[in-house]
């Protein structure tokens, strides 16, 4: 008896650990495009910086939290972006990339060609695309677990579609009851 409760325990914690440890599947903008044509989901974009300090705080305290971790998972295509790397992106028909990029740099470098397309002026900004690919509203600042909320279930249930004031946007905040812990 002693041994199947010893199980039993173990089994909990371990799977304790595990949901601790999730985390979001990111990939790349190619690979989230190509996932859209075979099951269409949003984009959820995080366009960062290696030496940005708020981006370093929303991978550590927002991407981590479990509450944004399964819904992220199981709503959108995750996908992590270096505004400033020298990656080669190929989208919409375009190909992006940083000609300016300058390896031997430390902190900031040249900005990549896909985040001057996205009118990027602020690091980190979160971009949602629609099933199509389509630019939704890039969001920059660092956002809390309840504050990317209230976006991830905005573009999700596409009340963004509804909203065409201020005043409409205001009043959406302030019904918006946040349901994600931390």
């Amino acid at each position: 008896m002693k041994k199947i409760v010893f199980v039993i325990a173990v089994f909990v914690l371990s799977s304790s650990v595990q949901a601790q440890k999730a985390k979001i599947n990111w990939m790349s903008l190619e690979e989230a495009v190509e996932a859209q044509a075979v099951n269409p989901k949003k984009i959820m974009m995080d366009v960062y910086t290696t030496w940005c300090g708020p981006c370093k705080m929303l991978d550590k305290n927002t991407f981590q939290n479990p509450d944004v971790v399964k819904y992220v998972n199981q709503n959108y295509y995750a996908v992590k972006f270096n505004a400033e790397g020298n990656k080669k992106i190929n989208f919409q028909g375009y190909t992006f990339e940083n000609p300016d990029f300058d390896p031997s740099r430390r902190g900031r470098n040249a900005q990549h060609q896909l985040a001057g397309a996205l009118k990027i002026t602020a690091y980190p900004t979160i971009v949602f695309f629609n099933e199509k690919g389509e630019t939704l509203l890039p969001v920059p600042g660092y956002k809390t677990p309840g504050q990317l909320e209230l976006y991830l279930k905005l573009f999700y249930n596409d009340d963004h579609e509804t909203i065409s004031t201020q005043e409409q946007w205001n009043q959406y905040q302030k019904d918006f009851v946040s349901q994600f812990k931390g």
